[in-house]
């Protein structure tokens, strides 16, 4: 077996993976997010309570001319993430994806408002900015050393 750090990093990618399983599964395998209006209620949400003010036009475009396609898209994306980086396949590049849709979702549903002290921001964003810190991790690290069917054969 080898180091502890290998073990630590993919006990984190495992971990995360199995998050966006979940994620991913009930949208994909359901049709309350894609095909009936969950995704757009989330987004309706974001509009009026969490969006960055430079975000809120992206939201409402989507919203507009967007919605279902972007909804699958999300789906998809979560099962493929919570797939490859549970298995040990193509993790960093799962982790890159992983990154930007918390990071989407962060800038779209974290904002604490103006006036907000400079804490808060942080506070707010703790449901995406932990998530983008383990992916960040695993891009940097070596997520496929150990536990994984993508890794390297020493």
């Amino acid at each position: 077996m080898r180091d502890g750090n290998a073990r630590a990093v993919a006990l984190l990618r495992i971990g995360v993976g199995l998050f966006f399983l979940v994620f991913g599964q009930y949208k994909v395998f359901g049709t309350a997010f894609t095909l009936h209006g969950g995704f757009e209620k989330y987004l309706a949400g974001f509009v009026q309570h969490g969006a960055f003010p430079f975000m809120v036009p992206v939201l409402r475009f989507i919203l507009a001319h967007a919605a279902t396609p972007m909804a699958f898209a999300v789906a998809y994306g979560e099962l493929l993430i919570g797939v490859a980086l549970v298995l040990g396949l193509r993790t960093k590049l799962a982790s890159f994806f992983g990154m930007l849709l918390m990071g989407a979702m962060w800038l779209s549903g974290g904002y604490p408002g103006p006036g907000a002290a400079f804490w808060m921001y942080w506070g707010a964003s703790l449901d995406w900015s932990v998530f983008v810190l383990c992916f960040v991790v695993l891009m940097v690290g070596r997520p496929e050393e150990v536990w994984a069917l993508g890794g390297r054969r020493h």
